[in-house]
């Protein structure tokens, strides 16, 4: 079954990528001429998804006018405006109460992180499993140069920013409507909802496509050289 409902979490204020955030929200943040936020519209709509709800703050108006503006084809667009920090998963759960009455499963994913993955296998697992809620996990690429010595101190080799054998978060989730109830008013899900989920309905799907927190300038300059190629993007 097609999972068609989805929410997205745009209301960051990027305080650490200023002035790219001065005048916008994180997630419209361009990388590669687009912006962030659209690399993941884009995937979803391949998905089938066809309902969106946007949980936004900060800058709000400019992010409402870009969706309004550009639209991408779903068939409906809600805002779940924060007017004060409910956190994320207060956010969440707010932005639940914009789904059609009779939603059943959602996608819930942070705006502000740029990703590409199989979503219907994801989809597909979380059904088979009939988990309440299904995490993203990535492997981590260390931010650093990695160095193996011998005994003796030698330097026996150097990998620049290796693949390591962790698993992360990539904050994109599917949840079940059993976790509604479940979910802070205010405060945050991995560590008010998912520490009282059952382990046989709380699962993982590990992908090993690609994945980057965008979070400084230097993530930004980074992924601008990425995406170029992740995404078949034109040089022009």
């Amino acid at each position: 079954m097609a999972l068609t409902h989805a929410i997205i979490l745009a209301g960051g204020e990027g305080k650490r990528l200023r002035p790219h955030t001065d005048r916008k929200p994180k997630p419209l943040v361009e990388v590669g001429g687009k912006p962030i936020m659209a690399y993941q519209l884009d995937q979803l709509k391949k998905a089938r998804v066809k309902n969106l709800v946007i949980a936004c703050s900060y800058k709000k108006e400019v992010l409402i006018e870009y969706l309004t503006g550009n639209g991408y084809g779903f068939d409906h667009i809600s805002f779940s405006v924060e007017e004060t920090p409910l956190g994320r998963g207060g956010g969440i759960k707010q932005a639940m109460k914009f789904l059609p009455a009779d939603w059943e499963q959602v996608i819930v994913a942070n705006g502000d992180n740029l990703w590409k993955f199989n979503i219907e296998a994801m989809v597909k697992k979380h059904q088979e499993r009939n988990a309440i809620a299904t995490v993203l996990l990535v492997k981590l690429k260390s931010p650093y140069g990695i160095v193996e010595v011998n005994d003796q101190d030698e330097i026996e080799t150097f990998q620049e920013k290796p693949i390591l054998p962790h698993w992360l978060n990539a904050g994109v989730y599917i949840f079940s409507r059993e976790i509604e109830p479940l979910l802070p008013n205010i405060g945050d899900h991995e560590d008010q909802t998912f520490p009282k989920l059952p382990k046989e309905r709380f699962i993982a799907f590990k992908s090993e496509g690609y994945w980057k927190a965008v979070d400084t300038v230097k993530d930004l300059e980074e992924a601008e050289k990425e995406v170029r190629e992740i995404f078949s993007l034109s040089m022009g």
